[in-house]
């Protein structure tokens, strides 16, 4: 097993937010492993773009978006069938990015750190005190980052649950120019359908729902103009799916372990923060590891989980109301500033005690 025997923090699960818990330990000088039963490059259900704080953490973790690797976008824009609503980021633009060429990005600066991988790992158990590998064990740190059904989660005894909504997501790529330099949010009596440009030629095209039976071809005449500028493009990827959840868990460390991104909880798709999160908790792991103070790690997930999770609260309040969204998305088309501030907001460029949300203003239509 090589390094994997040396290594005194194994990370199992080897997505975004492991490998940039990777990267983060390394860089304070920890021998690290990541360890994952797939193989690179690992891809994944999402809308993919990146919010302003998404690419400023990775930025801390020394992750550049190289020019051509991706498409910039300004801001965000809401569409129903009677209101468009606009507003450009307070703190930067967003990047939308295949997640293959994001894994890569983060790969490849978890290599050059020097951390060791073990791909196609197969019989990966928590023991006390470490983990074990086709029945090899090490003694170590063990961050959890294996996802939405994490088994070091399940192990840790760590499945306990707060709160959770599920709902049902949906992606595929078309070969086709961007039409927006905005991330579009189109918002119908079915599912949301989101417009993220990846490259000067290529959209992602996705979808969430709560009927699981829901796919983007059920789904695209509920949106005409979309379904017919889609109507020459090529697909360029197979629609693949992913669950989409708002999950708070009581716990997220138990004895040697800890977890990290999507297995410590997550927010749903609507937001965009989820990848923003894990990349947060990795920037706190290596204090957290360093002092042993797993209580502060716990606290600090909730404090940066609580704007997002507000958001997609606020956020679902509206699709599951469509007569309230209605008036609320009237109401900001003809105040563009109010759905201006709620997006600093969102993106962690104003305060959100400043400003009315969604609710409160439709309230008081």
């Amino acid at each position: 097993m090589g390094s994997f025997c040396s290594s005194p923090v194994c990370i199992v699960g080897g997505g975004p937010a492991g490998l940039a818990a990777a990267i983060a330990l390394s860089r304070a000088g920890r021998r690290v492993t990541v360890i994952d039963c797939a193989t690179p490059p690992i891809d994944k259900a999402c809308g993919e773009g990146l919010l302003p704080d998404s690419l400023a953490a990775l930025q801390e973790l020394g992750i550049a978006i190289p020019e051509g690797s991706g498409a910039p976008f300004h801001g965000i824009r809401f569409l129903d069938a009677h209101s468009c609503v606009t507003a450009d980021f307070p703190n930067g633009a967003g990047v939308g990015i295949r997640r293959t060429v994001l894994h890569e990005l983060l790969f490849q600066r978890a290599e050059d750190l020097g951390v060791a991988f073990l791909w196609g790992a197969k019989n990966v158990r928590l023991l006390p005190g470490g983990v074990s590998v086709n029945g090899e064990s090490v003694q170590a740190l063990v961050v959890g980052a294996d996802g939405q059904n994490s088994q070091i989660r399940r192990e840790a005894g760590l499945s306990r649950i707060r709160s959770e909504r599920r709902r049902y997501g949906f992606r595929r790529h078309y070969r086709i120019a961007p039409w927006s330099p905005y991330v579009e949010l189109y918002w119908g009596a079915r599912c949301q359908l989101y417009i993220t440009p990846v490259s000067a030629g290529e959209l992602c095209v996705a979808m969430i729902a709560r009927d699981s039976r829901l796919r983007l071809d059920d789904v695209l005449p509920d949106f005409p103009v979309v379904q017919s500028r889609l109507r020459t493009a090529i697909p360029v990827s197979r629609e693949r799916g992913a669950l989409s959840v708002t999950r708070e868990l009581h716990r997220v460390y138990a004895n040697h372990v800890v977890l990290s991104g999507d297995a410590a909880g997550s927010v749903d798709a609507i937001t965009g923060e989820g990848m923003s999160l894990g990349f947060k908790q990795a920037l706190a792991l290596p204090q957290v590891l360093a002092s042993g103070d797993f209580e502060r790690y716990q606290r600090m997930q909730r404090e940066i989980s609580q704007r997002p999770r507000r958001m997609a609260s606020l956020l679902l309040l509206l699709e599951r109301h469509p007569h309230l969204r209605s008036r609320v998305f009237a109401a900001l088309a003809r105040q563009p500033q109010v759905f201006a501030s709620l997006l600093a907001v969102h993106v962690g460029g104003s305060c959100f005690a400043r400003h009315k949300t969604p609710a409160h203003f439709a309230a008081g239509l």
